[in-house]
């Protein structure tokens, strides 16, 4: 689908050691800074109980959730929009993700250091954020002279182009984030196709331990979450990772003390997702149950195209059963019996947890 969410913050933050817990994998994480250079792309499994409750039903031989397309990007560094540290390659990847999950520092320690000296979550984010506007300011100068010199033209795209860039030059030239809920959904369409680093959804991820001055942090970045109209998952990243390593009866012993139905990486997977615009449907059959990504507002027939091009090409219908009634029938035969299975068209919105299958003819 090409939909990515990145991991972003200032070096030694705990970003991939997040990504090792998520993605199960062991990049290096060091305590020293730029540790990662190149983006460390993991696609992690959308934890999902439905298709444990669908496959109580098909029984089917295998289960395929859906995932997420995760990126480990290295640590950014006041200065950055200028080239400092790894600024240039930092900001050229945090171009290509759809949203992002800002891992601020929550927590003391003297042996981990910290590239500005001191632990203070308000301004470890005004310096990401900062490095972020003044990249964008510069793309949308440019762009305004480049629109400005076409003015002539009379192009009506252009003009609208120009006006859209000429706001959005104004809010980062008083050094706030580019807020597309300000825009209509066409103008938006517009603004997203700058690929502007400020215009990305993102949240944060307070990275806390057990004592009281972590929690002061979190209190601090939430306040700073609330202005940006966003929120903050706080989580212990080294306790997460110590439970990703743990075998699934070993887990589950841990999560029973801790008091947690799961570990807190599973939220920090599914609001990645949300902020991403994902929706899942499912196909299920003897064969195999599969959760499918899909943006939200695809018809059936952008939906059937996942799947494969050919089910889009030669769309006739889809049959769709809403999950909880695909549950609470026992299944496909009983959901038809009781009316429940619906024959949707081409303009059909296809809905998170719709039970579908497509008929076409290529």
């Amino acid at each position: 689908m090409g939909f990515k969410c990145g991991i972003i913050g200032l070096p030694n933050v705990g970003k991939s050691t997040l990504f090792n817990a998520l993605t199960k994998s062991e990049i290096p994480a060091e305590n020293f800074p730029f540790c990662t250079i190149d983006p460390n792309v993991g696609k992690v499994p959308l934890p999902d109980n439905r298709l444990i409750e669908l496959n109580k039903i098909v029984n089917s031989q295998r289960i395929i959730p859906a995932a997420l397309d995760l990126v480990d990007i290295a640590g950014l560094v006041k200065g950055a929009s200028d080239g400092e540290g790894l600024g240039n390659a930092f900001l050229s990847n945090i171009r290509e993700m759809t949203a992002l999950a800002h891992v601020v520092r929550c927590f003391e320690d003297q042996n981990i250091t910290h590239v500005d000296g001191s632990v203070n979550p308000k301004r470890d984010v005004e310096v990401i954020n900062l490095e972020l506007i003044l990249s964008d300011l510069e793309t949308v100068t440019k762009k305004i002279a480049k629109c400005e010199k076409l003015i002539k033209t009379n192009d009506k795209n252009n003009e609208i182009q120009l006006e859209i860039l000429l706001l959005i030059q104004k809010d980062l030239e008083n050094g706030q984030l580019i807020n597309l809920k300000n825009f209509t959904e066409d103008e938006q369409k517009i603004i997203k196709s700058f690929q502007l680093l400020s215009s990305k959804p993102m949240f944060f991820i307070g990275n806390i331990n057990d004592s009281e001055q972590s929690q002061k942090y979190i209190e601090q970045l939430n306040l700073v979450a609330k202005e940006l109209n966003t929120f903050v998952i706080p989580v212990s990243i080294k306790i997460e990772h110590e439970i990703s390593t743990l075998e699934e009866e070993e887990k589950k012993e841990y999560l029973e003390v801790m008091g947690l139905d799961e570990p807190i990486l599973n939220k920090i997977i599914l609001e990645g997702y949300k902020m991403l615009g994902l929706k899942t449907f499912f196909t299920a059959g003897p064969n195999e149950i599969r959760a499918w990504t899909i943006k939200d507002g695809f018809t059936a027939p952008n939906a059937a195209g996942v799947i494969h091009t050919d089910f889009e090409r030669g769309f006739i219908k889809a049959e769709v059963i809403d999950f909880k009634d695909y549950i609470a029938n026992g299944g496909e035969l009983g959901a038809k019996e009781n009316g429940k299975l619906r024959l949707e068209g081409k303009e059909y919105i296809v809905q998170d947890g719709d039970v579908i299958h497509f008929k076409f003819n290529v």
